[in-house]
C-alpha cells in the first residue's frame, strides 16, 4: 500500500499498513478501484450522451471513500461492495447502450470493462486484485507512469470524500460525477502520456476545490461559519464517546441523542475544527478534543479513558 504520507520508510507498507491495514483489506482495495473504474467506463459513455444514474454515482463515489486509507478495513464489507459492483456495472453498460439507441446512436464496444470475472470466494477475489496492484502497474509501466496513475487516483479518492460528505448535507453537482467517471475510465485506458497524466493530475485538484467548496457551503449553512474557539484538551469527569472521522452530521446528531444524558462528548483528529461551528459548540456537552492526528488513531482509541 502506498497511498499515504504515513508508508513505512516513506516507501510504501509491504506487509502491513502503519495504520493497521492487512494485505487482505488492500488487495481487495485495490479490486474495488478495478471494478469501479469498469463501472465508470460505461458510466461515463453515458454521461458524454447526457444520461446518468444516481445509484452509479453514489456507488462509485462511495466506492471511491471507502478505500481511502483509515476509512474501511473490513474485508467482508469490502467484499460486499465489490460484488454489488457486478450488479452496477451491468447498470451502467444498459444505461449506455439504451441511450445510445434512444439517441440514435450505435453503442461503443468497451472490452476491457468485460476483460474479467469476478471469483466466487475470497481468496480468489485477492488473487485477482494482485494482478492490478500498484507492483504490477509499476512492472508494466515503470514508475513515473504509475506513480502518475496512482496520484491521480488517490486524488479521484479524497474528492470522493469531500463529494460524499456534501451529498449527505444536501450539496451535489453533476458534473462532478461525470468528471469520476471521465477520470476513471481514463485510469481504465492504462495511460503513459505524462503530459496527459500531469493535466488530468491537475483536473483533480481543481475539482477537489471546487467539491471542497460545495462541502464548506453545506456546512456553513447547517452550522453556522465557525470561528477560533478555544478548546479543552483535558478530560471532564464522566460518561463519555469519542468521535473521531470527518462527519458534522453524524456528530451533530449524536449531540442530539445524548443531550442532558450525562454523556460528554470528545472529538479526535480531523473533527476537532468542529468545536468552531455555532451549531456544534452550543452543545455544552461536546467539552474537548482528545489525540491528534488519523496515524495516531488505534493508539488514541485503545486509551481513551474518561474519568469517573
Amino acid at each position: 500500500c502506498y497511498q499515504c504520507e504515513q508508508t513505512m520508510g516513506g516507501k510504501g507498507c509491504t506487509k502491513t499498513g502503519v495504520c493497521g491495514k492487512d494485505a487482505e483489506t488492500a488487495a481487495l482495495q485495490d479490486l474495488l478501484i478495478e471494478e469501479i473504474k469498469r463501472i465508470s467506463q460505461y458510466a461515463s459513455k453515458a454521461a458524454s450522451l447526457g444520461a446518468s444514474d444516481r445509484e452509479v454515482d453514489m456507488f462509485v463515489t462511495e466506492g471511491l471513500f471507502s478505500t481511502v486509507t483509515n476509512v474501511n478495513f473490513d474485508p467482508e464489507r469490502l467484499e460486499k461492495l465489490i460484488r454489488k459492483g457486478e450488479g452496477l456495472l451491468q447498470k451502467s453498460k444498459k444505461l449506455y447502450t439504451d441511450t445510445a439507441k434512444a439517441k440514435g446512436v450505435e453503442a461503443e464496444e468497451i472490452p476491457g470493462a468485460n476483460a474479467f470475472k469476478l471469483s466466487p470466494d475470497r481468496e480468489g477475489l485477492v488473487n485477482q486484485a494482485i494482478k492490478v496492484s500498484v507492483e504490477q502497474s509499476i512492472s508494466k509501466n515503470g514508475a513515473d507512469v504509475a506513480g502518475l496513475q496512482e496520484l491521480i487516483a488517490y486524488g479521484l479518492k479524497g474528492t470522493a470524500a469531500y463529494a460524499d460528505h456534501a451529498a449527505i448535507l444536501g450539496k451535489e453537482d453533476a458534473a462532478v460525477y461525470k468528471f469520476f467517471h471521465d477520470t476513471l475510465s481514463f485510469l481504465a485506458s492504462n495511460p503513459s502520456d505524462i503530459g496527459k497524466l500531469l493535466e488530468t493530475a491537475l483536473k483533480v485538484g481543481e475539482t477537489n476545490l471546487k467539491v471542497m467548496g460545495l462541502l464548506d457551503t453545506a456546512n456553513i449553512e447547517i452550522y453556522g461559519t465557525p470561528t477560533p474557539t478555544p478548546v479543552k484538551i483535558t478530560p471532564v469527569k464522566g460518561r463519555a464517546i469519542l468521535v473521531s472521522g470527518h462527519d458534522l452530521k453524524d456528530l451533530c446528531e449524536l449531540l442530539k441523542q445524548t443531550e442532558g444524558k450525562g454523556i460528554n462528548i470528545y472529538t479526535h483528529g480531523e473533527m476537532l475544527p468542529c468545536h468552531g461551528y455555532p451549531e456544534l459548540k452550543k452543545f455544552k456537552h461536546l467539552v474537548g478534543n482528545y489525540g491528534g492526528a488519523w496515524q495516531d488513531q488505534k493508539k488514541n482509541l485503545m486509551n481513551f479513558q474518561a474519568p469517573s
